[in-house]
């Protein structure tokens, strides 16, 4: 505990430093970011030829690792302790000729103007950088602008952090008000080694020549998932998305750890797109009693079911994941607007990811399953898709349910996972006299066969509950010769149609607030107008306070 400064402003003195490098002894103190996770971006921007200038080197072995392994040699270390240098120099002497360690300040450094190709950092801006106070950022300013100096235009400084929101706000807003490209990496984590739960990232800052006027901001992100880097189009974009990663690792660490009481959902985004591509959700069943083989599975959500009760609350979750008799069960929901090939690719692509999620006691080399329902990933067929000024951007999607039913939805995106309206497909009947097609082996979806509304079909319980109500008025033959019946809301117009073909007393009011509604029902969802059958687009309350009045 005696290593530890008395205030932040410690790390800044070269007394503090010198004590503590005294009392550490020869130990190397690498803070965060060991070289095999550094070595694959740096091998990015550091080539052996190219003038490396390392500010605030410590004891760390990352100079020495990188001349080592002949990424470069012609590397200068500097730093503010006296007491640190000196070690570093004997501990170099007759192995590494073409490096150096000087003692200098990076505030005040005595190089020459564009003097290098590389200035590397490694956690010195995340040490001085201890808050956001007017002295400490004048500081930083002044580690810039030397940073700056010394740098050639086309130079890299590369700046190994923890990418704390204020450390990470201040380079970003410095060196992109100077015209450079600002491009962050995370870095791949080494499992158990890593010193550190948050992960580390670099900034990897490259000089261009100020231009006059307001030049465009050029900030990219890059995940160790992704090979080529992603442009986010501004500072907070790019905070925000630093943050994600930050609070996935996080939560990584914890559910590595311990189980989880509650269910933990999170949307697995699309590499090129940014938009979700899974939701998943981590079950854990303390019931469940540990065995080798019981740990973990994983359970992907065929599509279009995800909105089905066992799939879609947290209840249905839990039924599930007793079931299926694991400790921790992970449920994969796929996204419409994605394309996925099969359950193969699907493994293929989440294999990774999902580990990460894996229950604490996880036997090593452990076999996770992938399970589903049927073996498949289910079929969903975007039929329509549009906006309405009303109710916002909506879908029309056949899906297939259990067994070999298909149904045609309609879909508010507001609220995804609530189907607003739902009818039953049918193969359409063969006309008398017709042939009925040989049956293929391959069986048909909807997108490929002409399909029929099953007007017959009540998807909602409220639904057959209304219309259960209907006969409490008496057997059909006892009702009277009009029944006037008002619909509030048409939606597909599975109610209505239902109860004007079945009470064929009935004369239908349907109010619709929405007249984007009666198209889609009309086009999608077989329902039609007739003299026993009207709609009116108008407000429900305004037409029901208006009725009342009259």
């Amino acid at each position: 505990m005696a290593l530890l400064p008395r205030s932040p402003a410690e790390f800044g003195s070269a007394r503090y430093w010198d004590r503590f490098f005294r009392q550490r002894g020869q130990r190397p103190f690498e803070w965060y970011g060991a070289f095999p996770e550094l070595c694959p971006v740096l091998r990015k921007y550091v080539r052996p030829r190219d003038k490396v200038l390392v500010v605030g080197c410590g004891n760390s072995e990352l100079s020495e690792q990188m001349y080592d392994v002949g990424m470069c040699e012609d590397i200068v270390n500097i730093d503010i302790s006296d007491a640190v240098i000196r070690q570093m120099q004997e501990r170099s002497r007759g192995k590494r000729p073409k490096m150096s360690y000087l003692l200098m300040d990076m505030l005040q450094m005595e190089f020459p103007d564009g003097h290098f190709q590389v200035v590397l950092d490694k956690g010195t801006l995340d040490a001085i950088l201890t808050s956001e106070e007017e002295a400490t950022l004048a500081k930083v300013d002044k580690m810039f602008d030397e940073v700056s100096r010394v740098l050639q235009v086309g130079g890299r400084y590369l700046c190994v952090s923890l990418a704390q929101a204020h450390v990470l706000k201040k380079a970003v807003e410095y060196f992109s008000r100077e015209g450079w490209v600002v491009r962050v990496h995370q870095v791949a984590s080494s499992g158990d080694e890593q010193q550190f739960v948050l992960p580390t990232f670099v900034y990897v800052m490259t000089k261009f020549r100020k231009v006059s006027g307001s030049a465009p901001q050029i900030l990219e992100i890059c995940t160790e998932e992704q090979g080529k880097p992603m442009r986010v189009e501004s500072a907070e974009r790019l905070a925000a998305a630093v943050r994600d990663r930050q609070h996935y690792a996080l939560l990584c660490s914890q559910l590595s750890k311990t189980p989880c009481r509650e269910q933990v959902s999170l949307d697995l985004c699309d590499r090129e797109s940014g938009k979700p591509r899974y939701t998943l959700h981590v079950v854990d069943s303390p019931s469940v009693k540990p065995s080798r083989d019981n740990h973990f599975a994983i359970f992907i959500i065929p599509q279009g079911r995800e909105t089905e009760w066992l799939f879609g609350t947290e209840e249905g979750r839990k039924q599930l994941a007793a079931s299926a008799g694991f400790g921790r069960l992970l449920t994969v929901a796929l996204h419409r607007e994605q394309h996925y090939e099969g359950m193969a690719s699907i493994q293929a692509e989440l294999s990774g990811k999902v580990m990460e999620l894996a229950p604490p006691g996880l036997p090593a080399q452990q076999q996770v399953p992938f399970l589903s329902v049927g073996g498949d990933i289910g079929v969903r067929t975007v039929r329509h898709r549009d906006t309405s000024a009303l109710s916002g951007e909506y879908v029309v999607e056949d899906v297939k349910g259990d067994g070999t039913c298909y149904f045609r939805r309609l879909i508010f995106l507001c609220n995804r996972n609530v189907v607003q309206s739902e009818a039953r497909l049918l193969a359409p009947t063969p006309l008398p006299g017709q042939k009925k097609r040989r049956k293929d082996k391959k069986k048909s979806s909807p997108a490929e066969t002409p399909v029929v509304i099953d007007k017959s079909y009540l998807c909602c319980e409220h639904h057959k509950a209304m219309v259960a109500g209907l006969c409490l008025l008496g057997s059909p033959d006892s009702l009277p010769a009009r029944l006037a019946v008002l619909v509030v809301g048409l939606g597909g117009g599975s109610l209505p149609l239902f109860v004007h073909d079945y009470f064929w007393q009935a004369h239908m009011a349907v109010v619709e607030i929405d007249p984007s509604m009666l198209e889609v029902a009309t086009r999608w969802f077989g329902f039609s107008q007739g003299d026993r059958m009207r709609v009116h687009i108008s407000d429900g309350l305004d037409y029901v306070a208006k009725l009342a009045a009259e």
